[in-house]
């Protein structure tokens, strides 16, 4: 432990004597710790100390003649000390003068304890005790941090050698530890359940922030503040830069030293190892799931079945969804992780596989919300298909592919194959490679409303939308029927075209989805 101004007055070969009134000093002004004693009789010492030291004196700045005392003088004196932020104040008494009483008033006033020193007691002997104590506390430190991370390291070991080292971990620091995986989730947390809500909320939410940004990082989080029990957390990225494996959290992380500071980093170093090779397992899982996938789109069920039930458990039943996403840049494993959450979730129950630069899931009905998750926490597009039996997998793959084909095109998170089924087969037009063709059909109707101020455009698709019907597209302008005639009679000899034929108003409708 390391000294402190009480350390020095419980001294006895020092005999000092604490000569402020204990009740005019701050609570835990004798326990500020002491890093080294320093002694100076220059009426200005301030510039050349440091904060915590003990300052000693024999109070030749302030001369021999008491009844010559200034009060001012002496509270300046112990101000500029006070503000320096020095621990204490030591006076050699009767080498000069005995104590100033006026120093003693100064530093009650300015809450700055005055320990007297006898005469017999040299300073060097006050500041060989700070320096011996201070030694034997590094030593101790020290010695306190190797056996710690030789603790740590047999922790290691065990057979889930990843919890004992946050367990171990935990109980040298005596904190809360918790280890936030790739997926964002709380992964392990010793001791279980020691810390609460909304502390542990504000904790993943801020880790879950660093694993999206995918760097290498660490910060602390005042958590808890909202309900007045504030706690200070350190919160350190795992794994390398852009393939981030978790997030590892120590609590009330403040009072860490340089020996606590070494046993984290041997726990970091362990961690990442531990996780990393972990990588490697998941990713050979992930190797045999997108072997499962293909097996499963070919109509072989029965392999795939067995193998999952061995592994993870019986494959979703009857009705199934297929979602298909694409991949995210640089966060593909962490996807891969956060799916192996939710399947373990659901025992099983919820089968995801790789297939190029995607991920494809097949939940049941009831789970589909995990197209939802995909899409908000990865910011990529999802497409879903219908819900149907597992046998037609092959259908519901081609319309979930087909769903996402059109989520990257609207923008949209999640698209469903449903809702574009309903606009019929010529919603499908409404793709890159169709627009060029359906730009350059309606550009003379866009160029006449562009230069003349009118709604040829408008019209003409209002007209379409009401099967070619002039009362009902009049109404639905607030225009005259005649209008309308007009306007589609212009736009018929715009386009070139005879609109009064099925196939010329089927082939112009195209042009305007393809377009939107």
């Amino acid at each position: 432990m390391k000294p402190t101004v009480r350390t020095l007055l419980d001294r006895d070969d020092l005999a000092l004597t604490l000569r402020t009134d204990a009740a005019s000093l701050p609570d835990g002004a004798l326990d500020t710790a002491v890093p080294w004693v320093h002694s100076s009789d220059l009426d200005d010492p301030a510039p050349f100390l440091e904060r915590g030291q003990v300052l000693l004196t024999t109070g030749t700045q302030f001369g021999t003649d008491a009844g010559r005392d200034d009060p001012a003088a002496f509270d300046a004196y112990v101000a500029r000390l006070r503000e320096a932020g020095i621990a204490a104040l030591g006076f050699g008494t009767e080498v000069v003068r005995a104590t100033p009483e006026l120093l003693v008033e100064a530093c009650a006033r300015h809450g700055l304890p005055l320990l007297e020193v006898p005469y017999r007691v040299p300073f060097i002997r006050v500041a060989r005790t700070i320096a011996d104590l201070n030694a034997a506390d590094a030593n101790a430190r020290q010695a306190w941090a190797l056996q710690a991370q030789r603790a740590i390291s047999l922790a290691a070991l065990r057979p889930d050698g990843l919890g004992a080292t946050l367990t171990e971990l935990s109980r040298r620091l005596d904190t809360w530890v918790g280890l936030v995986d790739a997926a964002g989730a709380l992964d392990r947390e010793a001791p279980v359940g020691g810390l609460g809500q909304p502390a542990l909320g504000e904790v993943v939410g801020e880790a879950r922030s660093m694993l999206r940004r995918g760097q290498r990082a660490s910060r602390t989080l005042e958590a808890g503040t909202s309900v007045g029990r504030s706690q200070r957390m350190t919160l350190q990225t795992l794994g390398a830069g852009g393939a981030l494996r978790g997030v590892l959290v120590i609590g009330d992380s403040a009072e860490l030293d340089a020996a606590g500071r070494e046993v984290v980093t041997a726990v970091i170093a362990l961690a990442g190892l531990a996780l990393e090779q972990n990588r490697d397992l998941d990713r050979a899982r992930g190797h045999l799931r997108s072997g499962l996938l293909r097996s499963m789109l070919a109509g072989d069920l029965e392999l795939a079945a067995g193998v999952s039930a061995e592994m993870w458990g019986p494959l979703p039943q009857d009705p199934v969804r297929v979602a298909i996403s694409d991949l995210p840049a640089e966060h593909d494993d962490r996807m891969a992780e956060f799916l192996e959450l939710r399947a373990d979730e659901k025992q099983g129950r919820l089968f995801f596989g790789r297939a190029g630069e995607q991920v494809v899931v097949i939940a049941e009905d009831a789970d589909q919300g995990v197209a939802g998750e995909l899409a908000t926490e990865f910011d990529v597009p999802v497409g879903v298909s219908d819900a149907a039996s597992v046998a037609d997998l092959a259908r519901l793959h081609e319309q979930a592919t087909r769903a996402l084909e059109r989520s990257r095109e609207t923008g949209t998170g999640v698209t469903w194959f449903d809702d574009i089924s309903r606009q019929g087969v010529l919603a499908f037009l409404a793709r890159t490679d169709a627009r060029a063709v359906a730009r350059a059909t309606l550009e003379p109707l866009i160029d006449y409303d562009r230069a003349n101020g009118t709604g040829l455009l408008e019209t003409t698709r209002t007209w379409l939308e009401h099967g070619g019907q002039f009362d009902a597209t009049a109404q639905e302008l607030g225009v005259h029927r005649h209008t309308v005639r007009s306007r589609i009679a212009l736009a018929e000899k715009l386009l070139g075209r005879d609109l009064s034929g099925f196939h010329a108003r089927a082939d112009l409708w195209a042009a305007l989805l393809a377009t939107e």
